[in-house]
């Protein structure tokens, strides 16, 4: 069998015949946190774009004080924490489900950074809630800025949790 190692130092081309699926969480223990795993890492990314994108039309709001500016903060903020409950609740599962999440430091810290991105997006959506100018200017846009900074951080454990071979799949013939 090709590792990515072999393909690494250049022993095995990478083609369709030793083509692997990646997974970039630990190996589940359970069952219930192998469906949970998928799921999260398709959610996970929903939230932290949708809270970076919130910065950037805070910023366009408080460069220009027009309301549309505003308002697409409102929904950015509001889409990011549906789906991020979402996620934290697969997380919760994934961690609690499986051991692999629990033994060493990044899946802890992917864990606090992920649930303060979002308690800081929570209030940032109350804040948002009031009109006008006061609603982003300077609370808003900064509450909005630690929130992506946690959420962009949470991304940044996951390149230092180990990877996972789930499976190898040949070219079909």
């Amino acid at each position: 069998m090709v590792t990515l190692r072999d393909i690494r130092d250049g022993h095995a081309p990478l083609s369709s015949d030793n083509a692997f699926v990646v997974e970039t969480m630990p190996p589940a223990s359970s069952r219930v946190a192998s469906v949970a795993a998928p799921i999260y890492l398709l959610l996970f990314p929903i939230p932290v774009v949708l809270f970076v994108a919130a910065v950037v039309t805070d910023v366009a709001y408080s460069a220009s004080a027009f309301l549309m500016w505003l308002h697409f903060s409102q929904w950015l903020i509001a889409a990011g924490l549906a789906f991020g409950a979402l996620a934290a609740i697969a997380l919760l599962v994934v961690v609690f489900a499986s051991g692999a999440n629990r033994v060493g430091t990044y899946g802890w810290s992917h864990l606090v950074l992920f649930y303060a991105a979002l308690i800081i997006e929570v209030f940032n959506a109350f804040i948002h809630t009031a009109d006008g100018w006061t609603a982003v200017v300077p609370i808003g846009v900064l509450l909005s800025i630690v929130g992506a900074i946690c959420a962009l951080a949470a991304v940044g454990t996951l390149f230092f949790m180990p990877i996972a071979w789930v499976s190898a799949r040949g070219a079909p013939a």
